[in-house]
């Protein structure tokens, strides 16, 4: 049996004549994946289609070693899912609402309640349990949508947006359970959002998806390794000498329309650049470090999908 936990061919979702999956073929191995993408370009579409939530239009999709067209029942008692938006129930308190969730994952009643405490224990939300979830506030509703997801304790999860409407604090613990899921416990984590911190800090993996295609799919370290660090620099005189030193020192240079000096100086730290400048005696006015790979990694496959679309 195949390792990947996801395994797609051709897979395709159309709504009239727009493709919102447009021939997807991927092969996902375990792990914590970040699935990273603009609004639209259908993230949200992929796992919705996978999960069965709304019928694919073509191809084949395996999850979990699994056919999603013949083996759904199945597939659903070993996977979970915390949707975008708010999934709970009206008017009921939250250990009641987590219980019924996991008795519709399969398991028994008395199971099923011991684990909802369980699981609202482990996302924080212990002291919380009794209280009606209607008087949740955003933060413990996310927290709650997390704990819904994982009763049953699945072999890979799908997170859409968990962050969503969470200050940095909660944001933060929210990463750190769902980091722990998989360096802990062993479960596979689909983290979709277009906040590209959250997917750097616990992401092993990276699938950019545009326009229903997907443009990248590597392991982070790997896309870090092809990173050309580079910074800008301002210069209020002297600009000629130092671009001229750059490039004897083998480092690319050139002067963006914005007057600023773009320098591939490869390596990680700002150090040569520095030292550059207090050879030549030039003073910078400021230098902007590049952005983070994964940022600079995102907005080159956008540009690039762009230019050949």
């Amino acid at each position: 049996m195949s390792r990947a936990v996801i395994q797609t061919k051709d897979f395709t979702k159309s709504f009239k004549r727009q493709k919102a999956l447009d021939r997807v073929t991927v092969k996902v191995d375990p792990g914590a994946i970040g699935l990273l993408g603009p609004n639209g370009a259908g993230k949200s579409t992929f796992m919705k289609c996978l999960l069965q939530l709304i019928p694919h239009s073509g191809g084949k999709a395996l999850l979990l070693g699994r056919d999603i067209r013949q083996e759904g029942a199945e597939i659903r008692k070993r996977v979970g899912y915390n949707p975008e938006q708010d999934c709970h129930i009206p008017g009921m308190i939250g250990c009641e609402y987590i219980a019924y969730c996991a008795q519709l994952s399969g398991l028994p009643f008395n199971a099923a309640r011991q684990r909802s405490h369980e699981m609202l224990d482990f996302v924080g939300m212990g002291q919380e349990r009794y209280r009606n979830i209607d008087t949740y506030s955003t933060g413990m509703r996310q927290r709650l949508k997390l704990a819904q997801a994982i009763v049953h304790d699945p072999e890979i999860v799908f997170l859409d947006e968990p962050t969503n409407g969470l200050d940095p604090k909660g944001q933060a613990q929210i990463l750190d359970l769902i980091q722990s899921l998989w360096k802990v416990h062993g479960i596979s984590v689909v983290l979709s959002s277009h906040l590209l911190h959250d997917v750097d800090r616990i992401c092993e993996q990276i699938i950019i998806i545009s326009q229903g295609k997907i443009l990248v799919h590597d392991t982070l370290e790997r896309l870090k390794a092809r990173r050309n660090y580079s910074a800008e620099l301002v210069l209020k005189s002297r600009a000629g000498d130092f671009i001229s030193a750059c490039r004897s020192r083998g480092w690319p240079t050139e002067t963006l329309p914005n007057g600023h000096i773009k320098v591939e100086h490869g390596t990680s730290t700002l150090d040569p650049l520095f030292d550059l400048a207090l050879e030549t005696k030039v003073t910078p006015l400021q230098i902007i470090p590049s952005p983070s790979a994964l940022e600079e990694l995102f907005v080159q496959a956008l540009a690039n999908a762009n230019e050949s679309a």
